[in-house]
């Protein structure tokens, strides 16, 4: 060491005392560890999303602000905003959140029917593999489910940007069953098989909305929340309807 390195040091002897604890203290952590810091932030994304797709589903998109959004969840507004972004970006998470799973269920379970079946295979037993895991999560799913099934069948309806939303999401799904169907009904052209999807997805997305609107047209004597009556019928009149238009138009 120089004199004058010396001579500094010991004009400053308490600061040289705490800079060499601190070089010989082992380091300190801070906060939460690593691990609760991800599950902390993985629950506040989780509930987030959870109220989000509750106002969504009742409100619609333009029914709410993400003020509303971190009200209902309980948490500060730049919360959301750091999470997810702007309102769109919040919305697409939570449409994509559960969509995975839908998804990933229904074509999980038509080709497993396909290959059970082979040859054999038929168009109600196709379309009940397609449609019965969107109806038991609705039905066995928790509130959760009910409210998403709610945000589908509006952003199905939506002229803005329900399109675009609905074929980023569902469209590979939904190319797999019509390539199916096509094996079962050869006499049908593309279109008439894209038309029959089109008339089964507004009857689906709207049945599982449970609007109430079965339950006043009939006088009570059909409730829009029997899904599982509700997906009886559906199989049959969709399997009926893709015959009828089967080789309807021009090829």
């Amino acid at each position: 060491m120089s004199k004058l390195d010396a001579s500094t040091a010991a004009h400053r002897p308490v600061a040289a005392a705490r800079r060499k604890a601190v070089a010989d203290a082992p380091a300190a952590r801070r906060g939460r560890p690593p691990k609760a810091q991800a599950k902390a932030a993985g629950e506040t994304r989780d509930l987030i999303l959870d109220a989000a797709e509750d106002l969504f589903s009742k409100h619609g998109f333009y029914g709410v602000t993400i003020r509303e959004v971190a009200r209902e969840a309980g948490v500060d507004t730049a919360l959301v905003h750091y999470y997810f972004g702007a309102k769109r970006d919040l919305f697409d998470a939570v449409f994509l959140r559960r969509a995975e799973v839908w998804n990933n269920d229904r074509v999980a379970a038509i080709d497993r029917y396909a290959e059970a079946a082979g040859p054999d295979m038929t168009l109600e037993g196709l379309l009940e593999a397609f449609l019965r895991p969107p109806f038991e999560w609705s039905l066995k799913g928790g509130p959760g489910w009910k409210h998403y099934a709610a945000l589908v069948a509006q952003t199905n309806a939506n002229p803005s940007f329900g399109g675009e939303t609905m074929a980023r999401y569902f469209d590979p799904a939904i190319h797999r069953l019509i390539e199916l169907i096509a094996v079962v009904l050869p006499q049908a052209s593309e279109v008439d098989l894209y038309w029959g999807y089109h008339n089964l997805s507004g009857a689906l997305t709207l049945t599982l909305g449970e609007t109430g609107r079965l339950d006043r047209l009939s006088g009570g004597l059909a409730r829009s929340g029997d899904l599982e009556t509700a997906g009886d019928y559906m199989v049959r009149f969709a399997a009926a309807g893709f015959r009828a238009v089967a080789g309807v138009s021009p090829r």
